[in-house]
């Protein structure tokens, strides 16, 4: 990693992280399905919110990958036709600005390789001697989090969590960065793609901890919120740290 400081080739967005080192786009956590599986719905249609968001960040960022780790689909023992539709629509997308489309799977992902046409991976290497590699970022590691990746990486970046922080009674979705975190790699949870997910707030994990293995001390997770609003994202400082200021 030579004198890259951790997470130097971040760039944070709204619930997802672009990775310039690895040209790749990382989201997590679409539960594609949820929409017609629940009563809750959203004014445009839960493909079509997913679809523009994801060709919002193509066109921010013109990835080479963009990788959903994992919960891509929300049933557990069905891919329904019309998240199968959803799915195709996120390829789609991608391959019309000329990027691929990974999946790894996650706990809810059990029936998602039978339904799907692509690979699904357990877990996907960015970097280092990975199938897509670059020469200038850190071997990287994409996973879902609900259990320990068998990867070496100088970092994870998983999902699992659906992370929100409370600010004056405002739930935003963030992504906690955990430096040197689990194994001595850096780890980046992201928050849910999906607008339909509630999340769970991080506000008291650093006493309760968070439901991942690669979350082994919740208190030195910092949290960073992007602000559409502004040209930096908002940098918390750890969630142990965060705790005493409330």
């Amino acid at each position: 990693m030579g004198t890259a400081t951790p997470f130097s080739d971040v760039a944070f967005a709204e619930r997802a992280v672009y990775l310039s080192g690895s040209d790749a786009l990382v989201v997590s956590d679409l539960h594609a399905g949820r929409g017609e599986a629940s009563a809750v719905s959203l004014p445009l249609g839960e493909r079509a919110d997913l679809v523009d968001r994801l060709g919002s960040l193509l066109d921010r960022f013109d990835p080479e990958t963009v990788v959903v780790a994992g919960d891509v689909v929300h049933t557990f023992d069905r891919v329904s036709d019309r998240a199968a539709e959803t799915l195709r629509a996120l390829r789609d997308t991608c391959e019309a600005r000329g990027a691929a489309f990974e999946l790894v799977a996650g706990n809810h992902d059990a029936a998602l390789a039978e339904a799907w046409e692509g690979p699904v991976r357990e877990e996907l290497v960015l970097g280092g001697s990975g199938d897509r590699a670059a020469s200038d970022g850190p071997r990287t590691v994409v996973c879902h989090g609900h259990e320990a990746p068998s990867a070496a990486a100088d970092r994870y970046v998983i999902g699992h969590v659906h992370p929100t922080i409370e600010i004056e009674g405002d739930r935003r979705p963030c992504v906690l960065r955990g430096e040197g975190a689990f194994r001595g790699a850096d780890v980046l949870l992201l928050p849910a793609f999906t607008r339909l997910a509630a999340g769970v707030p991080v506000n008291d994990a650093a006493r309760e901890g968070l439901d991942s293995p690669l979350v082994e001390d919740a208190a030195a997770f910092a949290p960073t919120v992007y602000d559409p609003g502004s040209e930096e994202p908002l940098r918390f400082p750890p969630l142990g740290e965060f705790d005493r200021l409330l």
